[in-house]
């Protein structure tokens, strides 16, 4: 086995066992409930947005970077319904209060996610392949956590809508 070889084992084990700890961690906090604010619900993915807002204006994309960016959007866009809809929404039935808690299938999911883009940085590599440069890969990461992100707390908002809407027309 090669030096290099070794290093990128190496470099996997460490990268597995930080986020075995992080999801052990998350996995044991998951059964805390949360109150849900639905007037926050935009605040993450807002500045989350201005964030990569600042990164495409600083960093402009150019050639397929565009095409790849907006795809990883919209795939980002599809993960965060996906994951939205694992999330556990209750509602208090006397004071309407919104409440939620972690399933372990969006925790799982995420788990998922993380192994598909470890595995894909093992096939893609630098991003030579596909003639990206480093700030295109950054930029296509970004927009698939703002699609995640804005998505899974667009869906939250609605369900939880729904279920207050239907709380209140029981109380009259």
């Amino acid at each position: 086995m090669q030096a290099n070889e070794a290093q990128g084992w190496i470099s996997y084990a460490i990268t597995a066992v930080i986020i075995g700890i992080v999801f052990a961690v998350r996995w044991r906090r998951m059964s805390v409930v949360k109150p849900l604010k639905l007037e926050r619900l935009w605040v993450f993915p807002a500045l989350y947005a201005a964030v990569a807002l600042y990164m495409v204006v600083m960093y402009p994309l150019q050639g397929l970077a565009w095409l790849f960016c907006a795809l990883a959007l919209v795939m980002g866009a599809a993960l965060g319904w996906q994951r939205g809809k694992m999330m556990r929404i209750t509602i208090d039935p006397d004071s309407h209060a919104l409440n939620t808690t972690s399933s372990p299938a969006a925790v799982l999911f995420l788990v998922a996610i993380v192994a598909l883009r470890t595995g894909a940085r093992a096939v893609i590599g630098d991003g030579h392949a596909l003639h990206l440069d480093p700030f295109a890969i950054t930029d296509m990461l970004v927009a698939l956590a703002l699609g995640l992100f804005t998505t899974q707390r667009i869906e939250m908002y609605l369900r939880a809508k729904r279920l207050l809407d239907t709380a209140r027309a029981r109380q009259t």
